[in-house]
């Protein structure tokens, strides 16, 4: 194996580790001993390749929300079209939950929360919406709803929550995503 190939491997090895250990337990309990552990490396390594915890969690925690294109759909289904596939996120991602703990209790996870959301949702919101200027406000109403279903489902894991099935969960909340993204301001 090349030392190219090599870096990237421990590299891959310590990111996925680092998102297992934030997931798991959360920002501050983290450790880049237990990280380095957890990849079977030395510690200086983590510190080599991202140069301290800060940089670590930067790098496990840039997330692509692989947002669908909704241009080619009615604007009637944004609302539930977003909704299912943030449920698929959620259910194949433990990355995603794992900076939602993360978000919650510490500051930069929630400042990465933050920048996910702004850059990645922001957009879809400003493709939708009657009036370009609300786009940031009515991303955040969107995000309101589904992070909030995250917590409660994913995080918390609260019965009457994770008991709803897939199509009750889309039924409840898209309706209520689409009227934040495309209804007429009250």
């Amino acid at each position: 194996m090349t030392t190219a190939r090599r870096s990237d491997a421990t590299r891959a090895a310590i990111l996925e580790a680092a998102r297992e250990r934030f997931a798991s337990d959360g920002y501050e309990r983290a450790t880049i001993r237990a990280i380095a552990r957890d990849a079977g490396i030395d510690p200086s390594m983590v510190m080599r390749y991202f140069g301290n915890k800060e940089g670590l969690f930067a790098a496990a925690s840039a997330i692509e929300l692989e947002l669908p294109e909704l241009g080619a759909l009615p604007s009637r289904h944004v609302g539930a079209a977003l909704v299912t596939h943030f449920l698929d996120r959620w259910e194949r991602d433990d990355v995603l939950t794992g900076l939602l703990r993360v978000g919650v209790t510490n500051a930069a996870g929630a400042e990465r929360m933050q920048a996910i959301f702004a850059e990645q949702l922001g957009p879809v919101a400003l493709g939708v919406c009657p009036e370009p200027a609300e786009a940031p406000r009515r991303a955040a109403l969107a995000a309101s709803q589904i992070l909030g279903m995250a917590l409660a489902r994913y995080v918390l894991r609260l019965p009457p929550a994770v008991e709803l099935s897939r199509d009750e969960v889309i039924a409840w909340l898209g309706p209520t995503v689409q009227r934040y993204l495309t209804a007429e301001r009250p």
